[in-house]
């Protein structure tokens, strides 16, 4: 349902459609609206797909109701049946989907609409996420093509930007993969995207340049950690089980989980070792359940 639909420039042929699916948070998602504002790039469109019970957005959403179009539509729970309901509602020739407590630093939208204008022939472009600390995690530093052999280094949700033409052939996310899915597979829901992308055979580059900011989503190994582990571990190992991934990659999915299990435990780090044991248990357990529901 859409709440409003109004915004600057609303005339004008748009070269951008952020789609933010957002529940429970305000702070996170203020810094997300303030460095989008700072973007400087007018001709685009935020399409706010809200999960909330209240209308927590509203005051947040009104001031830059002038900067750029602003959408605020309304779903039921789960990241991909946002996203979709985002999609049905988006405009624009080129699309993103930033997470809620993600940020742009300056320029980069600036950057990722050069990089379409001057390579008429790439049909998608993804980067890197970067911290609080500035540590860039596991992503390739390489700039090059996506693949099924790569993918996993080279391409993350609020990272992720499509021409129209892969979204219209590609269709919607899966809605039984991601955050609120209801489902055991909760994450993935980008992977299997721009899996289904590369099979489709569009072409996608990665550009470490191109990188957001997004908390690191483990900053303790607490329960609610190994909870996340658990969850994200099923998604990954169940989209890792759809596709015909190269036997290295799939290798390292569950060798990486279990070398770091061991180097934190060598360490006396139990609680990390933990975590990274989790992580194993879980993707073996959504790989064997198979990649079809």
């Amino acid at each position: 349902m859409a709440l409003t639909e109004t915004g600057a420039n609303e005339s004008l042929e748009l070269r951008l459609s952020l789609v933010l699916a957002t529940v429970g948070r305000t702070d996170e998602a203020a810094r997300f609206l303030a460095s989008l504002d700072r973007q400087g790039v007018d001709d685009i469109e935020l399409v706010v797909v809200d999960q909330n019970e209240d209308d927590r957005l509203v005051p947040l959403l009104a001031p830059y109701r002038d900067r750029f179009i602003v959408r605020h539509l309304r779903s039921a729970p789960g990241l991909s049946r946002a996203r979709n309901v985002g999609l049905r509602a988006a405009t624009g020739d080129l699309l993103g989907f930033p997470d809620d407590d993600c940020w742009y630093p300056d320029g980069l939208l600036e950057r990722v609409i050069g990089f379409f204008d001057t390579h008429p022939d790439v049909d998608g472009l993804t980067g890197r996420a970067f911290g609080d600390d500035g540590a860039t995690g596991r992503y390739d530093a390489q700039e090059g093509e996506v693949r099924l052999s790569n993918l996993w280094e080279r391409g993350i949700s609020f990272t992720i930007f499509l021409r129209r033409r892969v979204v219209a052939r590609v269709g919607a996310f899966d809605e039984r993969l991601g955050v609120g899915a209801g489902t055991p597979w909760g994450s993935g829901e980008e992977t299997d995207y721009l899996a289904r992308a590369v099979e489709a055979g569009f072409r996608i580059r990665f550009d470490p340049a191109i990188a957001v900011g997004h908390p690191n989503p483990t900053a303790s190994y607490d329960a609610a950690a190994l909870d996340r582990a658990r969850r994200y571990g099923m998604g990954w190992g169940h989209v890792l089980r759809r596709y015909a991934f190269p036997r290295r990659v799939v290798a390292r999915s569950f060798a990486r989980p279990l070398g770091g299990a061991a180097i934190a435990a060598a360490t006396g780090r139990f609680a990390k070792a933990k975590y990274h044991l989790e992580v194993l248990r879980s993707r073996w357990r959504g790989f064997r359940a198979g990649g079809v529901d």
